[in-house]
């Protein structure tokens, strides 16, 4: 007997780095969520453009929920978020946590596709030096 089987879509290029804590809608949108420690539930930290946004967010909670030593995405850019210190390692609640994440991964997003506008405006005919670089 055969069964029809419909492949699997694998929407991400094989060069593209897998992030924790998040996954793609079959939409294209990037989603992020956190299990909350000791507890079965989920902290929803939103959806994105970007995978890198969706990472981003899902650092920001995990950081705010375990402290410094919690495994991240980008290590290097917790602190640069603001998360300064300020309730880390589960002094927090949940809907303070989705806020902040919220408003990391929406900048990020949007930081992201300004710079995507800028590439798409430079003129690859002119030389670096017209654009100060």
């Amino acid at each position: 007997m055969v069964v029809n089987e419909k492949p699997k879509r694998n929407l991400m290029s094989p060069n593209e780095k897998r992030y924790k804590g998040i996954r793609m809608r079959k939409w294209g949108k990037w989603v992020a969520e956190i299990r909350e420690p000791n507890k079965r539930s989920r902290i929803w930290l939103g959806s994105y453009k970007t995978a890198v946004a969706a990472a981003r967010a899902y650092d920001t909670a995990v950081f705010y929920l375990r402290g410094p030593s919690a495994r991240l995405n980008f290590p290097e850019e917790v602190l640069q978020d603001g998360n300064g210190g300020e309730g880390v390692g589960g002094d927090m609640s949940a809907t303070l946590i989705r806020q902040k994440a919220a408003e990391v991964g929406a900048r990020v997003d949007a930081e992201l596709r300004l710079e995507n506008k800028m590439v798409e405006k430079l003129d690859m005919n002119k030389l670096p030096e017209a654009y100060g670089l």
